[in-house]
């Protein structure tokens, strides 16, 4: 999917390129007094070039990422109101009316708890394009992943990442490296493209300085074992890691190697974690591989058999305290190309279903959001 996000861009990129050099032949052609005729030929010709950058794809990949209407040619077909004495039929550019977005939207599997195979339908039917597994999927589909590929291409799916547990900085490095780039593996050979990780906070002791840099190191070895896999490594900040609040955040970043370790961001984790998602898509821009796109509200004080309740809940976008307008406005100034992934823990309502809760999520990033699924 990457790779046609890149396509689409560079279609955009020619459609105003042809709005420019048309505006500039009909200039000259009113200059040169041209006559009609030879006028449309001339703006025929500056355009050319935008449906035959539209020749790389087939139609339905075109029509699927809703850049033509229809799997026909971009080319008008003439027409009885074709005007007498012009030499080509014109152009119909409508196509490209609308700004393609540099963010493509998925959703984490995650509220299926586990039941991958149900996930991949549910995610494919509400209509979204890529989709984020857990490392679960590996033993699910039997440690084969071209069922899994297979799986997910029959559904139009993009595996955007695989969720592959956590790195400890009180365990041994080398079984942990081991297991990452099993999953690593299994995520290339499905077709994937990130790797998930998050850091586990040590047990029965505070978080030591030194503990920053043991996990940059940790992270940066990993980071260039899959890369050359050609698997790119994100770090996810998470509540209850070392890296829950934004000064966690920036050391484990400072401490690790920017080519290998990336940041995938978790709106919801990070504003529970004390930080403003917003900023921290500006500060971190540079390192950003991915978001969860999730919200988060608190709940009340919990009393009797309830105390030392987790405070907050995970709940469907726009139904917490999450900015996520200003999210996607931070995404936009800092120009982010990449995947958002809605994530949700859990359905929040035991009366409802991960699919029901998809629909929802859908709905906001659409009507709210402005960007089409």
């Amino acid at each position: 999917m990457a790779g046609l996000t890149e396509k689409v861009l560079e279609l955009t990129r020619e459609r105003e390129e042809y709005r420019r050099k048309e505006v500039d032949a009909q200039a000259a052609c009113e200059r040169d007094n041209d006559t009609p005729a030879r006028c449309s030929r001339r703006t025929f010709v500056t355009g050319l070039g935008v449906p035959i950058a539209a020749a790389w794809a087939p139609a339905r990949v075109l029509a699927g990422l809703g850049i033509f209407r229809s799997a026909g040619s971009a080319f008008a077909q003439p027409t009885q109101e074709t005007p007498a004495g012009v030499m080509y039929p014109p152009v119909d550019l409508s196509y490209f009316d609308k700004a393609i977005s540099s963010i493509a939207v998925g959703y984490a599997a995650i509220t299926w708890g586990g039941d991958d195979r149900q996930a991949i339908e549910d995610i494919a039917a509400v209509g979204f394009r890529g989709i984020q597994l857990r490392s679960n999927v590996v033993e699910e589909f039997n440690n084969r992943p071209d069922d899994l590929r297979s799986a997910l291409g029959k559904r139009g799916l993009t595996m955007v990442a695989l969720s592959s547990g956590d790195l400890s900085v009180d365990q041994p490095q080398s079984e942990q490296l081991v297991k990452h780039e099993r999953n690593a593996r299994f995520l290339r050979d499905a077709g994937g493209e990130c790797l998930q990780v998050i850091d586990e906070r040590p047990k029965d002791r505070a978080i030591a300085k030194e503990d920053y840099a043991r996990m940059g190191e940790l992270l940066t070895k990993l980071g260039k074992r899959i890369a050359a896999l050609g698997i790119s490594l994100g770090y996810h900040n998470h509540m209850g890691a070392m890296g829950e609040t934004p000064e966690g955040v920036e050391r484990i970043l400072e401490s690790s190697d920017p080519r290998y370790v990336k940041l995938e961001l978790d709106v919801a984790h990070y504003f529970q974690g004390g930080g403003n998602p917003a900023e921290a898509i500006d500060r971190h821009s540079d390192r950003l591989l991915f978001l969860h796109i999730k919200d988060v509200k608190t709940l009340p004080a919990a009393s009797g058999d309830m105390a030392g309740k987790q405070p907050y809940q995970f709940v469907e976008l726009g139904r917490g305290n999450v900015d996520l307008p200003g999210v996607f406005h931070a995404l936009k100034r800092t120009k982010f190309r990449g995947w958002a992934v809605v994530e949700l823990d859990s359905v929040p309502d035991k009366s409802g279903t991960p699919k029901q809760s998809a629909l929802i999520n859908r709905t906001y990033v659409e009507k709210v959001l402005g960007y089409r699924i």
